[in-house]
């Protein structure tokens, strides 16, 4: 699943703080920050620590289940504690070759979409990718 982190991955570059990003979380597996371009009410990525490139490269077993069921805890945290308010929620993944960054991570919205029209880029497409809710995700790869 994981591998050493990519010189030249920008995920992997915050996720050792190696940027000016300010981070929302950080532990041992995961790290959070504010999309740069917000899609959403409120809009965060959590990402792992180690480089996973796409949900395309998660397995079913325990390791990535665990791995996915954190960053998904993490994420309803918080957006939960910074948009207490919001009266929906989404989190989920883009599948390639919709996803902008070749580093696992799970989007985190409080909703509504800002502009309305963004929900498109957080649409399933079904068998041609799009993007899959997390809860969906870990479905399929629950050992």
């Amino acid at each position: 699943m994981a591998a050493g982190p990519k010189p030249n991955c920008l995920f992997c570059q915050i996720a050792r703080s190696s940027t000016s990003t300010t981070l929302l979380h950080t532990d041992d597996k995961v790290v959070a920050f504010q999309d740069i371009n917000p899609s959403a009410f409120r809009h965060y990525l959590i990402i792992p620590v180690k480089h996973v490139s796409t949900v395309k490269d998660l397995q079913r077993n325990t390791e990535d289940f665990n791995l996915v069921s954190h960053m998904l805890n993490v994420g309803q945290d918080l957006v939960h504690r910074d948009a207490p308010e919001s009266k929906e929620y989404k989190f989920g993944f883009h599948r390639p070759p919709f996803n902008s960054v070749d580093h696992l991570h799970l989007h985190c919205f409080a909703l509504p979409f800002i502009p309305r029209w963004k929900h498109v880029k957080y649409m399933s497409m079904g068998p041609l990718g799009g993007f899959i809710e997390a809860e969906k995700l870990l479905q399929t790869i629950k050992p």
